[in-house]
């Protein structure tokens, strides 16, 4: 038998790629050898039977499907090049390669100074190649001889290609064995620099899109407050001048923070990342962290610490095993003509995302760590309310938010990192289904708008491949002693509906211009000042309106060359008594508290100690960061009859501690109850 120098090609391309994916199983797992390169180059697209997506030198991996092109540093496996529709690379080729597209940690060991571990990969290995599929990983292996010279884990990043897609999949599985020292990580995130000369459109959410300035326009300008708060002074487009940016302006919370990114105008090309399910971040769904911002910089954030502090990183103790895997996130690239381009791709953007929520959990992820549908399960049923001073018949939940987290008390899940989480919208009936739950043991918990306090159920749910759970119907009952007599704010653990100032003309960001979130301007905080500038806010019940009169954030006053003094503000009302003995209930709930303390007194302002005090609480930092919350508290205080009086009364709210600006917290509602009632 003979065979021509194509039939020779494909015989010697076929060996290859079996000797390639056999290398890329071994104990080993790295593909290394030239030949084996050399051969691969040699096979011919109709020809090879893994329809060709690899290739390999002695530094890089590239995946290429036809459609886009991925480069990968060997073995470290960073992105270092997406080429698409004629743009040789997305990312920033002035970056270092390894400052371009990567995945990174911030760790410590306990009470010592952290830093960043760049998650490099020392081995890498074909997952599994197909004529439409290819999935590769770069691992990262600890070794207890280590010590705490590297963080203690072990970590595989994962990236998948398919036929006809243009865009690709990255997740990873991160791992602790038994017996590995402790540690502390307070951030895990994919992040992504694209070029700023080509990238100038950012878009967030349909009412978060814009022109945005660079970061040579940053380098030149004012920092304020903070490093990443910077006033610009001098930008290459002079319709930016004497604007205020900051990443946190950008924040998103994690419900709704599911596809965000940057546009290049010439070609016409989106760069996305679409998170589809919300089910391996950290901290439930109100859980606020960082999108897009100025670079262009486009992050994946799957832990971190911004508006809650470190009590939502991860600690784990000594010899504690754990796993987890972050993602898949699909990263989509888009084309369009050149006509109306920002919209058609940002609309189209979209479009992928409904696609991949629909694919979700995906069924083709090889990891045996990543579960599909049908070895999850869910948990169904309908959520009431018992409130018998607003309504003696139970009350829908409705728009309640129900979710699964790991085993703890009511409300828990606001500060739990290491587990994975499953949330759901409830209906207006309160009726809700919590689907692809991971097998494992939960506790469900809720939180319904309109009422204080958190929910969880008795018992805890039990998660088995395949389960389908039908819960009796659930009865909420949130705190309350006696009727109402007034209340301040909405309980929906935001201070939005409060009076949020417009910022200081000179420190604007034109987006928030009119906008709903105008509270992500910059300054807000020192306009507490400006609007009393004599004396502290006062309120008075009946006459006063919260939107209004009540300031979003209780903060420091500022006296001058960085002293800052504690304010007091009053509430006044009226009360009729009557017969009733018992005592009155204060429900105080904080929508964020930062190094705060609030301090209750009735009637008597220097009473000391005051009659109530929170202590300190709270690092959530919201207030710097433009944002409308971090983390819930609720507080219950009891007032004894006695301290209230016939006709008018006044409680002074006391913010006592006054290092920064910043200290301080935002109220999401208060209540006064009268005595309990028969």
């Amino acid at each position: 038998m003979s065979f021509n120098l194509k039939q020779w090609s494909w015989v010697l391309g076929s060996f290859a790629m079996l000797a390639l994916l056999s290398l890329s199983r071994d104990d080993h797992g790295s593909v290394r050898t030239t030949p084996v390169r050399r051969e691969l180059k040699s096979i011919s697209r109709q020809d090879n039977t893994y329809n060709q997506m690899l290739s390999k030198t002695d530094n890089q991996v590239v995946l290429n499907n036809g459609l886009v092109q991925l480069t990968f540093s060997y073995p470290g496996g960073d992105v270092i090049g997406i080429k698409y529709k004629g743009i040789d690379n997305l990312l920033d080729i002035k970056n270092q390669p390894s400052n371009r597209g990567y995945w990174d940690l911030v760790w410590n060991k306990p009470g010592e100074k952290g830093g960043v571990d760049k998650l490099q990969g020392t081995r890498f290995k074909v997952i599994s190649a197909t004529a439409d599929q290819i999935e590769i990983s770069f691992t990262k292996t600890y070794s207890p001889s280590l010590g705490n010279a590297t963080v203690p884990l072990n970590v595989d990043k994962r990236y998948i290609m398919q036929r006809g897609r243009s865009g690709f999949y990255a997740y990873a599985i991160f791992e602790r064995l038994k017996g590995w020292p402790e540690v502390d990580m307070d951030q895990i995130r994919i992040v992504y620099k694209l070029q700023q000369d080509k990238f100038r459109y950012m878009a967030i959410s349909d009412d978060r899109k814009r022109f945005m300035p660079t970061a040579d326009d940053r380098a030149n300008g004012q920092p304020l407050a903070y490093p990443e708060a910077v006033l610009l002074t001098n930008p290459s487009n002079p319709e930016f001048r004497g604007e205020v940016d900051d990443k946190y302006q950008y924040s998103s919370e994690d419900k709704d923070n599911n596809v965000h990114g940057w546009i290049c105008k010439d070609p016409a090309v989106g760069f996305w990342i679409i998170t589809p399910s919300d089910e391996f971040r950290t901290a439930g769904p109100f859980k606020q962290d960082l999108t897009s911002h100025v670079g262009p910089t486009a992050l994946s954030m799957f832990v971190s610490t911004h508006y809650a502090g470190k009590e939502v990183g991860m600690t784990f103790e000594d010899g504690e095993a754990w796993k987890k895997v972050f993602g898949p996130v699909f990263i989509h690239l888009n084309s369009a003509p050149s006509s109306n381009e920002y919209l058609t791709l940002w609309e189209n953007a979209k479009e992928q995302l409904v696609e991949e929520v629909q694919r979700w959990p995906y069924n083709f992820t090889q990891s045996k760590d990543f579960l599909s549908s049908d070895q999850r399960g869910s948990v169904a049923g309908q959520l009431l309310v018992r409130d018998r001073y607003r309504n003696k018949r139970l009350i829908w939940a409705s728009s309640a938010y129900v979710g699964l987290a790991a085993p703890g008390n009511a409300g828990s899940w606001q500060k739990e990192s290491k587990g994975y989480q499953f949330w759901t919208q409830a209906n207006k009936q309160g009726y809700f289904l919590i689907k692809d739950v991971r097998p494992g043991n939960y506790s469900l918990y809720a939180t319904v708008p309109g009422f204080i306090g958190d929910y969880k159920y008795e018992a805890n749910i039990i998660i088995e491949p395949g389960s389908e759970i039908k819960l009796a119907d659930l009865t909420y009952e949130p705190p309350r002693n006696g009727p109402t007599l007034w209340e301040i704010g909405i309980p929906d653990r935001s201070a939005a509906e409060f009076n949020v100032p417009d910022p200081s003309p000179t420190l604007m960001n034109q987006l928030y211009t009119n906008h709903t979130e105008k509270f992500r301007q910059y300054g807000l905080w020192e306009r507490y000042s400006d609007l009393y500038p004599n004396h502290d806010l006062i309120y008075t019940v009946g006459t006063d309106n919260y939107p209004d009169e009540w300031f979003f954030a209780h903060v420091t006053r500022n006296t001058g060359n960085q002293t800052y003094e504690p304010t007091t503000w009053q509430i006044r009302f009226q009360l009729n008594k009557g017969a009733n003995p018992g005592s009155y209930t204060l429900q105080l709930a904080l929508a964020s508290a930062t190094n705060a303390e609030v301090q209750v007194r009735v009637n008597d302002r220097s009473a000391n100690p005051p009659h109530f005090t929170t202590g300190l609480i709270g690092k959530d930092n919201a207030i710097a960061r433009h944002g409308i919350h971090g983390l819930y508290w609720l507080f219950s205080v009891g007032l004894q009859n006695d301290r209230l009086q016939e006709g008018n009364n006044t409680i002074y709210l006391t913010q006592s501690r006054h290092k920064t600006t910043f200290d301080g917290v935002m109220y999401d509602y208060l209540r006064l109850e009268g005595p309990p009632q028969e």
